[in-house]
């Protein structure tokens, strides 16, 4: 695979990976490509996981950033409901974290590009949460958003 169909390629990879992992705890997700934007465009974000992609032939990195009534209905599916969904709480949060890993992991296998690896997550929440990638000319960033029930979630994809 060339660099130039890297970006296109893990963006798919990534749609499908989170509609994938959203369904099989029982959330119905779906992506909003009208609003799809490149650079960072995440409104109302309370939480988010922030992971590494690492390997040839590009470094990159993804977010995945939630509005709460989309971490209310992944904290709630993904324990089912034992945790009381609250972002200032580090096992809630751990949510968000397992999701993105398994969302990227998931991405990598159907993106089917060998010697890439991703980073533990790292956590992140408060109030309309802001996320500034790197600008220069080789770094490509989109956000591709999701509907899930009455909230919304970001995948914010940076590729180097």
């Amino acid at each position: 695979m060339d660099k130039t169909t890297l970006p296109a390629t893990l963006v798919n990879s990534y749609v499908a990976a989170l509609i994938s992992v959203s369904e099989g705890v029982g959330i119905a997700a779906s992506f909003v490509k009208t609003n799809t934007a490149t650079g960072v465009k995440a409104p109302g974000s309370r939480a988010a996981a922030f992971i590494g992609i690492v390997g040839a032939p590009r470094h990159s990195t993804v977010a995945l950033m939630a509005d709460l009534p989309a971490f209310e209905a992944y904290v709630g599916a993904f324990t089912g409901g034992m945790i009381k969904p609250d972002v200032d709480d580090s096992m809630s949060m751990s949510v968000l974290g397992e999701m993105t890993n398994m969302i990227s992991g998931r991405a990598l296998i159907y993106a089917d590009m060998e010697g890439l690896d991703i980073t533990p997550p790292q956590l992140f929440s408060g109030s309309n949460i802001k996320l500034s990638p790197t600008v220069k000319a080789n770094v490509k960033s989109f956000t591709l958003p999701f509907d899930v029930g009455q909230g919304r979630v970001y995948l914010v994809l940076s590729v180097y």
